[in-house]
């Protein structure tokens, strides 16, 4: 049996903390909850994590911050991971002032790696009275009341927009804490973008792989539209329940046609697409993290049609192009610049 994570670790040895009515916000291994002493309300925005909450029937599930049906003051002790993403942190603490009742135990854990020094600053400000109350594997755990309970919470209230141009084409992009948080295009997803407009995909349904906020699905169908083609369909798939939001939200204001899916990486999606396009994440934390791009270059074949085209930009640094050639067929290089490669690959056709 695998051991749980660090935090997870240090929440069970402070299970004293575990109080009253409990929720659980950033969960990253259900292997906690049967050894939680009590059940109660769990919280993922992580959709492969969510998929392995199912047996666990006893637990309130919500996947991200859509506090939709969930009761304001409802916990006696709120527990709150750090997130990956700092940023998330504000999110994170506000869904817990909203759930925990006036006075309620509100924790915090990280790992010194993931930057808890910078979030313990963020949680006192959230949790005036908060205290590091201990410290192993690695970890913090801070503790304090919640005496800034929240009556309201709900996600449109941080979602931020941002007018982005590229290639003659404008959308205007959601953004939430951690997702299009920077307010600007990426110097990858622009020389994506740019080189579509050079080199358009063919293909009338396609696919956006790690979708983040939508950018590049409303870009290429807006693009169309100003050339005067059929937009045709952009679906999106991300592993964040942010993103999906933002994903939505994006489509929605651009009037932008394609299901966005909430996915760890493709195995759950049925279907094949004409292109799939991607400019997919490589850090996990704070480490380099290439492993669900490979994985994702070992299945997409079986999501493109046969001489379908896979389109990929990626850090010049990283190894992709053999597994390109490998795993999907002849790969080209369409742009370069000083820090990132554009690269087209084609479904091979069986015979």
């Amino acid at each position: 049996m695998s051991s749980l994570p660090n935090t997870h670790e240090v929440l069970l040895r402070n299970a004293h903390l575990l109080n009253g009515r409990v929720a659980i916000l950033g969960l990253s291994d259900a292997g906690l909850l049967p050894q939680c002493p009590l059940a109660g309300l769990v919280m993922t925005e992580h959709a492969g994590v969510f998929k392995t909450l199912t047996p666990y029937t006893d637990w309130q599930q919500c996947f991200g911050y859509d506090t939709e049906g969930l009761q304001s003051g409802a916990f006696d002790t709120v527990i709150v991971f750090l997130p990956k993403a700092r940023a998330e942190l504000s999110l994170r603490l506000a869904m817990a002032q909203f759930l925990a009742r006036s006075g309620a135990s509100l924790v915090m854990i990280g790992e010194k790696k993931e930057g808890v020094a910078g979030g313990s600053k963020q949680f006192l400000q959230a949790v005036p009275d908060g205290m590091k109350i201990d410290s192993a594997r690695h970890c913090q755990v801070w503790c304090g009341t919640n005496s800034q309970p929240k009556d309201v919470f709900t996600l449109e209230d941080y979602l931020e927009w941002t007018p982005v141009s590229c290639a003659g084409v404008d959308v205007s992009v959601a953004g939430l804490p951690g997702v299009f948080s920077e307010g600007e295009l990426d110097g990858g997803t622009r020389l994506l973008l740019e080189n579509l407009a050079e080199k358009p995909l063919s293909g009338e349904k396609v696919l956006d792989f790690a979708c983040g906020a939508g950018v590049i699905g409303s870009w290429i169908q807006g693009y169309r539209r100003v050339a005067g083609d059929e937009p045709g369909v952009v679906d999106g798939v991300d592993v964040q329940a942010q993103a999906v939001a933002c994903a939505k939200a994006t489509y929605e204001r651009a009037g932008a046609q394609g299901e966005i899916h909430a996915e760890d990486g493709l195995a759950g999606l049925k279907g094949r697409w004409q292109a799939v396009v991607t400019n997919p994440p490589f850090h996990s934390g704070v480490k380099t993290d290439t492993s669900m791009t490979e994985q994702f270059i070992r299945q997409v074949a079986k999501h493109l049609v046969p001489g379908g085209e896979l389109r990929l930009v990626a850090n010049s640094f990283l190894p992709y192009e053999a597994l390109l050639q490998r795993f999907i067929g002849p790969v080209q290089t369409l742009a370069q610049d000083k820090r990132f490669t554009v690269y087209r690959a084609f479904q091979r056709v069986p015979r």
